[in-house]
């Protein structure tokens, strides 16, 4: 096996401790590993980086360990060729398992040439990924506070959420707080109503006869409280997010010309895949990346099992979401696409297969740098 690299190093990260192989090749052609082991303070980071540098290493290769790894590629990236490696992809053969000699392992795959890097993005995006990643978590987290809530207005046996399609919206949070005021008259609760609402005005007060009690009050205004942290929080990450974006602000135009996507959206696509498309060779790449793919399990001439690959679990929610939206979007090769499949495949699955067109999509506007346009029965991006 022919050799690529003749001095690089592999590096075995863990919370505490980097364990560093650095393999090169000696005057008889034979490899000579040197080991060595740093913590992970930024002191010893530092240093180890000046050790690679001195022992003339120019590929470095890691396996993408938690957050571990991230410090590491920081300090880093400026001065190697680093390849961040999925960790599956590397696993050593039972017995004998070490630091020392996971290292080892890793440093000579690298030098071999069998290591493939994992798509990390530039600093920028690496930035605004942090930024939609904390949003949508706030965003599942209010989603829970939520629950709580009519869970709390259920064992009070207050039915809002079953006449008000949001019972966190201006007329029903107007409720609520004047519940945990003290009001209890069904009457004064149900003239609260806005809007649309008043129309049913009938059922909200048979909705808000109850039986609310102090307790309830209290988790009430607890749970609202913290219903208004966490939107106020996420207004700021908005905000943030909107600075970040500045420079990808064309192609978050270009991927809104697309039916499904939003705002939001568009964000979270930009900050998982970034805007530079040579990255990917292809859509297909682009698609197994994001674990959009059919999974291809054969044996003996029968197909197994088509489950879908892992992938991109951000990415991946995201792109449903636009799915479920583009679908309900009237005379689009998605709603039509949508009709067919869900009668072959059924609903999820069809969701799915939308998702994967929707990426397709995305890859072609980014790469070529167009807009979006609709042809219904044989759609492109022009």
């Amino acid at each position: 096996m022919d050799i690529v690299h003749r001095c690089c190093a592999g590096l075995d990260v863990h919370k505490k401790t980097v364990v560093a192989c650095v393999r090169r090749l000696g005057p008889d052609g034979s490899p000579q590993p040197s080991i060595r082991t740093f913590a992970t303070m930024t002191a010893d980071l530092l240093a180890l980086a000046d050790w690679l540098a001195a022992e003339g290493v120019t590929h470095v290769a890691m396996e993408s360990t938690g957050v571990y790894w991230k410090p590491v590629y920081h300090l880093l990236e400026d001065r190697f060729a680093l390849l961040l490696v999925n960790a599956q992809h590397i696993k050593k053969v039972p017995g004998r398992k070490t630091d020392v000699k996971d290292a080892e392992w890793i440093a000579q795959l690298l030098q071999y040439g069998l290591l493939a890097s994992s798509f990390v993005p530039p600093p920028p995006i690496r930035e605004l990924r942090d930024l939609t990643r904390q949003r949508t978590q706030l965003t599942r987290d209010r989603a829970t506070v939520v629950n709580r809530i009519e869970k709390v207005l259920e064992d009070a046996n207050i039915k809002l959420a079953s006449v008000a399609s949001d019972p966190l919206g201006v007329s029903g949070r107007a409720m609520l707080r004047a519940m945990i005021a003290g009001e209890e008259s069904p009457d004064a609760l149900a003239e609260l109503a806005r809007a649309r609402l008043r129309s049913k005005i009938p059922q909200l007060k048979q909705a808000m006869h109850g039986r609310v009690t102090d307790h309830h009050r209290f988790l009430l205004r607890t749970l609202l409280n913290q219903i208004d942290s966490l939107e106020a929080m996420v207004a700021q990450y908005d905000d943030q997010i909107g600075l970040v974006m500045a420079p990808f602000a064309e192609a978050a135009r270009r991927l809104r010309t697309t039916p499904g996507i939003g705002q939001a959206s568009a964000e979270i696509i930009v900050a998982e895949i970034g805007t530079d498309m040579s990255r990917f060779p292809s859509a297909a790449h682009l698609c197994s990346w994001a674990g959009l793919c059919p999974g291809n399990d054969q044996s003996a001439g029968k197909r197994r099992s088509g489950k879908t690959t892992k992938g991109s679990q951000w990415l991946r929610t995201a792109l449903v979401q636009v799915a479920w939206a583009a679908v309900h979007t009237k005379a689009t090769i998605f709603s039509a696409t949508y009709s067919r499949l869900a009668k072959r495949l059924g609903k999820k699955k069809a969701l799915v297969a939308i998702a994967h067109k929707i990426l397709g999509i995305i890859h072609k506007l980014l790469k070529d740098q167009q807009d979006y346009v609709e042809r219904l029965g044989h759609q492109q991006a022009a």
